[in-house]
């Protein structure tokens, strides 16, 4: 049988000795800075991963801000001719009156504006564009703050057509009818968030420019263009982040 406590013993007495004691403290000293190397090179890599880590949060952070309000951009449409791949969740920003200003209209069709509240009709229409003003306002409803805000356009001549939804999904053709932005307001209009319609089955020339208004305690949200770059940096951090640590 193996005596362990023999060698155990053995062992024990030989790193003991003054002369193992004395090698064991030169080998040390010898290898010091290479566990000092290796001790700041593993610092340094947690500072770059804290590092990495803010700067994913910051990306990310700035990108969810951006995301809550659509950006400022040009009236009217910038890209005639081509669908606006904008998708728009439009909500009440307080509790209080949605308020609609007529901007402008260059349809041949007749047609007027309406509103639903969490899917539900106001049941309040008008801003005719063939009989309303620059500036003209008209309460579409009371909405609470955070409510789901979905403009209608309704078609009254010819009256086949339509009617149009400020969300694509209830649209009959597929077709986004709407294009928006923010409105920095004048003296007859207030700031707001800025509506236009196509009112053309499948878009017709895609100029978003038939009927045009202008809608207080409205916010508009919607991936602009800087919203999507930062979010994707966000994400291409994250995902090299999660492959570094495997």
């Amino acid at each position: 049988m193996f005596d362990y406590k023999k060698y155990f013993f053995l062992a024990y007495e030989l790193l003991n000795t003054p002369l193992s004691i004395l090698f064991l403290s030169e080998w040390h000293q010898q290898h010091k800075k290479y566990f000092q190397f290796s001790t700041s090179i593993i610092s340094q890599e947690k500072r770059n991963m804290k590092l990495r880590s803010i700067g994913l949060a910051t990306l990310m952070a700035a990108a969810i801000g951006f995301a809550g309000v659509a950006q400022a951009g040009p009236i009217p449409y910038p890209n005639p001719g081509v669908q606006n791949a904008a998708q728009y969740t439009f909500t009440a920003a307080s509790t209080g009156d949605v308020t609609a200003y007529f901007f402008g209209s260059t349809a041949q069709y007749s047609n007027e504006l309406t509103l639903l509240i969490n899917g539900v009709a106001t049941g309040i229409q008008g801003l005719n564009n063939y009989t309303s003003v620059y500036g003209q306002s008209l309460v579409l409803g009371h909405a609470n703050a955070g409510d789901t805000l979905v403009f209608k356009m309704i078609n009254l001549a010819p009256g086949n057509v339509g009617p149009w939804y400020s969300d694509k999904s209830l649209n009959y053709d597929g077709v986004n009818h709407v294009y928006s932005t923010n409105f920095g307001g004048d003296a007859y209009i207030p700031v707001g968030t800025f509506v236009a319609f196509e009112d053309i089955p499948q878009g017709g020339d895609l100029n978003y420019n038939d009927e045009t208004f202008v809608f207080s305690n409205v916010n508009s949200q919607v991936p602009e263009p800087a919203t999507m770059l930062l979010t994707a940096l966000g994400l291409g951090m994250l995902g090299l982040r999660t492959r570094r640590t495997k």
